[in-house]
């Protein structure tokens, strides 16, 4: 089974973004990339049933330079292959124009399964599984918490309001994972240093055949962005319970306005 893996570098999430919104954007010099968690459990995922089934595992990333630490991280796992996509008219792309990079990318690879993480830490929009299904005409699943291989396709189990549904579904197919699909294994120091000098070739435009200009709009535009406004202290109110709660609605109705 030859799995392709879809991977994004994201700001460590203990980062305190509200404490770097300057001159209307977010500051990210010196923010510490990490993967994505829920990529992280795609990885996982992968490596589990190339053991399982034969294949290879091929990780594919759009990103700058710096992702390539990203895509390392998950190689020192067990991934065979990666690819980095990046071309500088791919910055700021919205979800579908994504989708037809990295489907372009997937299709000059092997593939029987593409995993990814159901939503990234940073947009967290969880569109992009989607649209990539659609780009590829594949079905798709999310929230995917259990896979197993059956003749035809595969078995899946996934997270619904409430509970948990079984849905089969031949292959190839897009899956996005949700937490509680695996627990992610550590790299070992053996697979860290293996993958430390390794060359990861990167596609463009060029190499992936597309027309930037082709690509869909993003279709929203960020103007501007701004910290939360400081919340002021909050006020204790003495008294017996009558007298405080009087002076909660007299407050509630003179100062909050909503009531």
């Amino acid at each position: 089974m030859d799995i392709v893996v879809l991977i994004k570098q994201v700001p460590d999430t203990a980062t305190q973004i509200q404490n770097r919104v300057k001159e209307g954007r977010i500051d990210l010099d010196g923010v510490t990339w990490v993967v994505g968690p829920y990529d992280e459990y795609a990885v996982e995922e992968a490596i589990r049933l190339r053991g399982a089934n034969g294949g290879t595992v091929t990780l594919v990333t759009l990103g700058p330079e710096r992702a390539d630490d990203a895509l390392k991280s998950m190689l020192a796992l067990g991934a065979n292959e990666a690819v980095r996509v990046w071309d500088e008219s791919f910055v700021n792309l919205g979800p579908r124009a994504l989708s037809a990079v990295l489907s372009a990318a997937v299709r000059k690879l092997p593939h029987d399964l593409i995993l990814t993480g159901w939503k990234s830490v940073d947009a967290d929009a969880g569109l992009l599984p989607i649209y990539l299904a659609e780009a590829l005409r594949l079905p798709h699943v999310s929230f995917v918490v259990g896979i197993e291989k059956i003749a035809g396709g595969l078995r899946l189990r996934r997270e619904i309001e409430g509970g948990k549904e079984v849905i089969e579904t031949s292959l190839p197919a897009v899956l996005s994972a949700q937490k509680g699909l695996n627990e992610v294994r550590y790299a070992t120091l053996k697979g860290i240093m293996a993958v430390k000098g390794k060359s990861i070739p990167v596609w463009g435009a060029a190499e992936l055949d597309l027309d930037p200009s082709s690509l869909p709009a993003a279709g929203i535009e960020t103007i501007s962005i701004e910290a939360p406004a400081v919340r002021t202290a909050g006020r204790l109110i003495s008294g017996t319970p009558t007298e405080a709660a009087a002076e909660l609605v007299r407050l509630l109705h003179t100062e909050a306005k909503v009531i």
